[in-house]
């Protein structure tokens, strides 16, 4: 027989173990018992049988269990009062190592343990799962240059509320600071609801030079890519340009999309969501916090309000007249979003009714593009029509 299974490098299940030890010390208590002789028939040294007999005796069979072999102290360990603010910032805002390590430093703590450890003590108190380690992997990606050279503009997907009605969360972030410029509850997704909620943003922060969107509705036309919708019309007619996501490649619009995953963790995951107005007052502070507080991995951990700054160039209260190089033929769009020229109609969309556009000439004889403002709307080909005739 063998007690403990470490002394001959077998591998003894911990109930087998404790049977065996007891059954041992319960017949070295026998009256006339020979301790060494059962040391000999349960193949284990005189001084490992003492101590199981003595353990029993001062502790019963509780003292036959393993005792752990960790140490009674441990001098690098990080203090208690650290550790519950490690998990008071992780369950307040649900972030990982680097973050909190910057916010406790930021905090004027003193000795702030490394990343990896504030992440041990994350997995030890059982803040971690393998499902959300394996979201967070490194990926880059392209960044603007400057702050309101690119914006990306998004609604997350609409989720239930209480009341039993859905919000529609509308998201605007710059790329290049990831500044989170508007966080808006939405009851819909309709073009005059993106436009009010738009307007106020511009408002604050002044005019991007480009805002990359999906395709979807209401800023894209998923049947046609460069056909304009209204809410397009409106945006170059501001003076932005206007860039499109590949078909079927959210990741385009990664920064947002990574933005709505947080948005849902640390936000929509936490707490039910009553009602739109309730959503907001839910939005608002926590958007403070993404842009003021939280450290953004991306940015070497800076906050995204260190990075950004608003836009020289102002909201236009009236929309500025729409106005072609000299070398354009303009033409005013119908009310079925035709245009004429050479005696022929080319349909440029409905969107761009009552509005004027202009016709460039290209490197190919016969070949014509069509121009709302800055953007390019539509290619027409007067060699069709001519070979038609």
């Amino acid at each position: 027989m063998i007690i403990s299974g470490e002394e001959v490098g077998m591998p003894w299940q911990e109930a087998t173990k404790v049977s065996l030890r007891l059954e041992f010390v319960l017949s070295a208590l026998e009256e006339g018992a020979n301790v060494r002789a059962l040391c000999r028939e349960y193949r284990i040294s005189p001084t490992t049988g003492y101590k199981w007999l003595g353990r029993y005796l001062d502790q019963g069979q509780r003292g036959l269990q393993d005792r752990s072999r960790r140490p009674l102290s441990s001098p690098h360990r990080t203090p208690a009062t650290l550790e519950q603010k490690v998990l008071e910032i992780r369950d307040r805002h649900g972030w990982g190592g680097r973050k909190i390590e910057r916010v406790l430093e930021g905090q004027g703590e003193k000795d702030v343990p490394p990343p990896s450890t504030i992440t041990e003590i994350l997995r030890r108190h059982q803040r971690l799962s393998p499902e959300e380690s394996a979201k967070h992997r490194p990926w880059q990606r392209f960044e603007a240059e400057a702050p309101n050279e690119l914006w990306q503009m998004d609604f997350k997907g609409h989720f239930e509320m209480a009341d039993g009605t859905r919000c529609h969360p509308l998201t605007v972030l710059d790329d290049h600071s990831r500044f989170c410029l508007g966080l808006r509850a939405c009851g819909d997704e309709r073009r005059s609801t993106v436009k009010d909620q738009l307007t106020s943003i511009l408002r604050c922060y002044g005019l991007p030079e480009c805002l990359l969107t999906d395709n979807g509705a209401p800023w894209g036309n998923p049947e046609h890519r460069r056909r304009l919708t209204r809410l397009g019309v409106w945006l170059l007619q501001l003076g932005l340009t206007l860039s499109r996501s590949g078909y079927y490649h959210p990741e385009t619009i990664g920064k947002d999309e990574r933005f709505h995953r947080t948005l849902s963790d640390e936000i929509l995951a936490r707490q039910v969501i009553h009602n739109l107005a309730h959503a907001q007052t839910c939005f608002d502070p926590w958007r403070e916090i993404y842009n003021q507080v939280r450290p953004h991995e991306a940015l070497g951990m800076a906050v995204p309000a260190s990075r950004y700054q608003p836009s020289p160039r102002p909201f236009p209260e009236t929309l500025p007249p729409v106005v072609y190089p000299s070398g354009d033929i303009v033409r005013k769009v119908d009310d079925h979003g035709k245009i004429s020229y050479g005696a022929r109609c080319f349909h440029v969309g409905k969107a761009l009714h009552g509005q004027p556009v202009g016709l460039r000439p290209t490197d190919t004889d016969g070949v014509l593009d069509v121009y709302f403002c800055r953007h390019r709307v539509e290619r027409i080909d007067l060699r069709e029509y001519s070979q038609s005739r």
